[in-house]
């Protein structure tokens, strides 16, 4: 398989829209990555809740960009209010496009993909010298639909995770298109117009840290690090959600 495999995430029903009724911050949608669900941020909605923050985590379906982009743009149409938008991986480009909604006021990346205008991940990727070595352990079926077999996703993916943990999100990854890589960002990313803050995964083996530095550069973000690998939502749930509440406050 080719480079064009570099989104993600994982599962657990997350709470849509439910928190403190004196909230008076921003709602908080969060959108997760590739071979995820919204319940990737089980650990961190706690947290957000406890600051007095309304919370929704998306569930898209990822087929292509433009059906995640729809998706969670017809969540933020039924949300009142401000909105502050935080992306994991692939979730990332999802909100490079979504965050040009009216009522968002900030954006938040946890390790996350940002291409600049007109980019997709895969023309982002095209300059690398060459494919990461997981790459290559990907799976895709008959229909193209993308999955990590276990112990791949272990050693790449779920590190600094149980080896528990790393086989629930094996058995309960949600499969991806192979094409989502192909969709582009519009015109005007949101990046570009919108307060931003940074969460950089220190041990990511899927988005390298120097990456993450680069996109962090190019948006001016406010920069937070935590000492996590990919999916440092889970195993780092209070930094990443101090790292959001902080972007809500101002």
């Amino acid at each position: 398989m080719s480079a064009s495999l570099y989104p993600f995430a994982s599962p657990v029903f997350a709470a849509e829209g439910s928190a403190s009724a004196s909230s008076s911050g921003p709602t908080v949608v969060l959108v997760h990555g590739a071979w995820a669900d919204g319940s990737c941020w089980e650990y961190v909605i706690p947290h957000l809740h406890d600051a007095g923050l309304k919370v929704v985590a998306v569930q898209n379906p990822l087929s292509s960009l433009d059906a995640d982009v729809a998706n969670v743009t017809r969540v933020l149409d039924d949300i009142e209010g401000d909105i502050l938008l935080v992306g994991h991986s692939y979730g990332g480009v999802v909100i490079s496009e979504v965050g040009n909604h009216p009522r968002v006021v900030g954006l938040v990346y946890v390790t996350a993909f940002a291409p600049a205008p007109g980019q997709s991940i895969n023309s982002l990727l095209a300059s690398a010298p060459e494919a990461p070595p997981w790459v290559g352990l990907l799976h895709a079926d008959a229909g193209g639909w993308v999955t990590w077999p276990a112990e791949a996703m272990a050693t790449w993916f779920a590190t600094g995770l149980s080896p528990e943990r790393q086989a629930v999100l094996a058995a309960t990854q949600h499969p991806t298109f192979y094409q989502v890589n192909d969709g582009a960002v519009g015109e005007v990313a949101a990046w570009t117009v919108r307060p931003t803050t940074y969460v950089i995964a220190t041990q990511d083996q899927i988005i390298p840290p120097p990456l993450q530095h680069m996109f962090a550069e190019a948006m001016n973000a406010e920069v937070v690090e935590v000492d996590g690998g990919h999916l440092v939502m889970l195993n780092q749930p209070d930094a990443v959600a101090a790292a959001i509440v902080s972007a809500a406050g101002r």
